[in-house]
């Protein structure tokens, strides 16, 4: 057993973390810039660590740092959390030559997955659908056209390291490639260091279906259902549920046995995501992120699961707790991201926290790390908060979703609460009939922005 763990992150999700190692009987110790010493996962901690200035690339992503601050504590693990060093195969291999875990998967499965090639080879290779698409990186424009004109357009063309939505641009017919393979490329080149891209065909109105699994590193697997993330701005998402509202129960066990069988003929371990589009009954294999997601919440409230209790348990070579057979949903779940932002333009909104209440009652559960006085630093992703509710169907998690909103209070900021506020008079968003394109159509009409 762990005597103490490093939580490698910050905001609401160090928190989360932190409240499921002291549920465990085991010591957290907290990593900070010096812009978050007066952060709630440092008060919260029951050790607190600086490690470097406000920039993230001299503190939450210096890997020397955070394993010199486990040297000082005596931490025997770390969690990452997500973003940051999360999905660093790197990071993961020096962390295990420092003889500590790293609760999360091997660095093999991670560094697979980085790579939206490798990572598509080898899913096909484990029997889960894909969209098709060029077999590989494609080297040069005629290459592309040519792919274009076999698979049929429109088509996307994607960053092989890409993520978050960069690098990623979609030709809608033979006139448009060159201009976006080139930005596809350029864009891949600039935030990754890496120009090479690939070819998917481009579907014209899917559902983002996310597929939740959960691995012991010895062979078995089990899936904990869908997540629906559809609603996106950018290719960010803001809005997700689960279960999925077009998602037949058929469809559900059909996709997740595949995904579940998948990982455990890899041995993969701990919690993980195998992300989709959906479309017309159809899934396609898009991407896998090897750690813990922002939306993991709506997960544990309809399976009544802690993912993070699971994640510790299962590095520490204990065996799961549960088997697919215990896994029955109940009821529905929602979260919104609560982002620091203004609107219409979703400009970032740093500054200092005047007033916050955070809603209660049944069925309501808000992650946040902000209290009042706190001054949201200018450094980091502005998510301040991620607001979740469950209730016995969806109809009632939607209710219980807009009592909630008008409970919070954040005063000192701009929020993106607004925009939940209006999106739930939206009666597409009531009989769930969206896709990831009706955000951006909604904001461009409602708000003039996308």
């Amino acid at each position: 057993m762990f005597d103490k763990i490093l939580i490698a992150n910050r905001g609401e999700i160090a928190l989360r973390v932190i409240r499921a190692c002291r549920e465990m009987g085991i010591q957290s110790v907290a990593v900070h810039s010096t812009a978050d010493a007066d952060a709630m996962h440092v008060r919260m901690a029951d050790e607190s660590v600086c490690i470097g200035p406000p920039s993230g690339t001299h503190s939450y992503l210096s890997i020397p740092a955070i394993i010199s601050a486990c040297e000082i504590t005596g931490a025997q693990a770390i969690h990452p959390g997500y973003g940051f060093l999360s999905e660093n195969a790197n990071f993961v291999q020096i962390v295990e030559d420092h003889g500590l875990t790293f609760i999360g998967p091997t660095a093999e499965h991670i560094r697979v997955m980085g790579d939206k090639i490798t990572a598509k080879d080898t899913m096909k290779d484990l029997g889960v659908p894909c969209v098709p698409g060029s077999d590989g990186g494609v080297p040069d424009l005629e290459t592309a056209k040519k792919i274009g004109e076999d698979i049929g357009y429109p088509v996307i063309i994607k960053a092989t390291a890409g993520g978050g939505g960069r690098g990623m641009k979609v030709a809608k017919t033979a006139a448009d490639m060159e201009q976006a393979f080139m930005t596809a490329r350029a864009e891949g080149k600039a935030a990754f260091g890496n120009d090479e891209v690939y070819i998917e065909k481009y579907l014209t109105t899917p559902r983002h279906i996310e597929i939740q699994v959960f691995g012991d590193g010895n062979g078995k697997a089990v899936h904990l259902g869908e997540r629906d993330c559809s609603l996106q701005r950018r290719h960010q998402k803001v809005f997700e549920e689960a279960p999925g509202p077009c998602i037949t129960p058929e469809e559900r066990a059909r996709i997740g046995k595949t995904c579940a069988e998948a990982v455990a003929k890899i041995n993969y371990i701990g919690a993980g995501t195998i992300e989709f589009l959906y479309e017309k009954g159809e899934f396609y294999f898009i991407e896998m992120n090897t750690r813990l997601q922002v939306e993991h919440p709506v997960t544990e409230s309809i399976f009544g699961v802690d993912l993070v209790r699971e994640q510790i348990r299962v590095a520490e070579g204990l065996p799961m707790s549960f088997s697919q057979d215990d896994l029955e949903i109940n009821g529905h779940s929602i979260e919104v991201r609560i982002n620091a932002e203004k609107l219409p333009n979703f400009s970032p909104c740093p500054g200092r926290i005047t007033q916050y209440h955070a809603p209660g009652g049944l069925g309501v559960r808000m992650d946040s790390a902000l209290y009042d006085g706190y001054s949201i630093p200018p450094y980091y992703d502005s998510l301040i908060g991620k607001l979740i509710v469950h209730g016995r169907d969806r109809p009632e998690a939607l209710a219980r979703l807009s009592r909630a909103l008008g409970e919070l209070i954040v005063d000192g900021v701009d929020t993106t609460v607004p925009l939940f506020h209006a999106l739930l008079e939206e009666k597409d968003i009531h009989t769930g009939e969206y896709n990831i394109h009706w955000l951006e159509h909604w904001l461009e009409t409602n708000l003039g922005n996308a």
